[in-house]
């Protein structure tokens, strides 16, 4: 498919060029043995990379998906995992909905730009999902979970009568409300919107559009390398029961047993949604990140987490997000960023099949 040209909205970029050439594989035989339970189509991937910054105020998350393309990522799933892509075409850009001005709402900062991107990223997250594909979205900053979770738990309703569960693999809950939350950063509070926590009064307010369909349960919802919570974050995972395993739980019983755990919480008939921030992983390994917390996941962990779910069959959506490449190179440490942009590609490849034997 021949890179997209820009748009006059500006809404997308042309795709990459890619530098690591790989080998194609005999055929087009996904190399996993694990049989989907959920997808009609097991090896179409549907592609949908999001450059938007907007739920933070770091420059330079918006260039992720430009960096993991241009580092092979999308030739390694088609050539070595064998995957059919979808959707592939372009970096998408959303500056078409920006508007000129988006004072702050309910202490949110960019509240209308955020609603408007993550709205057009559930439909382009649910036109693909609804073709049975599995759908990797690739941040841009964590925001966008509000559209790439909303997108898939409306199609998974739709096409199997089911409700999603999301695997959330992050060293911050991002479940603050509005009125909780210290920054006004609306990247620390998709889980709140996504669960019903926080919500708009009226169909008219900013985020509005979210509605039933889009949404998914406390009970269906699993944290994953937690290790720098609010307070009022805590308080909210208390009262709602919701599954959480900190640093201190995969310290003490592993990351096999956690994962263990976690999926059991699940349980194996429910569709799978991991929606993984590289700041899980330790700065030691994946540095160029917007918040980094020392004590994080090693990267074998992460890739641990993400085989496990593949294992399960289950997994039906996945967001790589946080990746900002910009942090590192612009004080000159390029090895910091490309370690980054490495770990992020491993973690994908590893969700999407690829093992160790």
């Amino acid at each position: 498919m021949p890179p997209s040209q820009l748009n006059n909205s500006g809404s997308t970029a042309p795709l990459p060029t890619t530098t690591t050439t790989i080998p194609r594989c005999y055929g087009n035989m996904n190399t996993s043995m694990i049989e989907s339970k959920f997808l009609s189509h097991p090896q179409d991937l549907g592609i949908v990379a999001v450059g938007f910054s907007g739920g933070q105020g770091k420059a330079g998350v918006d260039a992720a998906p430009t960096a993991l393309i241009e580092s092979g990522l999308l030739t390694q799933l088609r050539d070595e995992l064998g995957y059919r892509l979808h959707g592939h075409d372009a970096v998408h850009l959303y500056t078409d909905l920006v508007p000129a001005r988006d004072p702050p709402h309910r202490g949110m900062k960019n509240p209308r730009a955020v609603s408007a991107v993550t709205r057009r990223i559930a439909e382009q997250v649910h036109a693909q999902a609804r073709e049975g594909r599995l759908v990797l979205t690739l941040g841009g900053d964590h925001s966008i979970a509000i559209g790439t979770i909303a997108g898939s738990a409306s199609a998974v309703r739709a096409r199997l009568g089911r409700e999603l569960a999301v695997i959330w693999v992050d060293a911050h809950a991002d479940i603050n409300t509005p009125e909780t939350s210290g920054s006004g950063n609306v990247h620390g509070m998709p889980v709140a919107f996504l669960t019903g926590l926080a919500k708009e009064e009226t169909e008219e307010g900013v985020f509005g559009w979210i509605g039933d369909e889009h949404r998914i349960s406390v009970k269906k919802l699993v944290y994953i390398g937690l290790r720098d919570v609010d307070a009022a974050e805590k308080k909210i995972l208390r009262e709602n029961g919701i599954k959480a395993f900190s640093m201190f739980d995969i310290d003490r019983h592993g990351i096999g047993r956690v994962m263990e755990m976690a999926l059991a919480h699940i349980g194996s008939d429910t569709p799978i949604h991991l929606s993984f921030d590289v700041d899980a992983i330790d700065p030691m390994w994946a540095p160029s990140t917007g918040t980094p917390v020392r004590g994080g996941l090693t990267l074998r962990e992460g890739d641990f987490i993400c085989e496990s779910v593949h294992q399960t069959g289950s997994l039906v959506a996945l967001d790589l997000v946080e990746v900002n490449p910009r942090l590192e190179r612009d004080t000159g440490n390029d090895l910091g960023a490309n370690e980054t942009v490495r770990a992020g590609c491993s973690l994908v490849r590893c969700a999407l099949g690829e093992s160790l034997l």
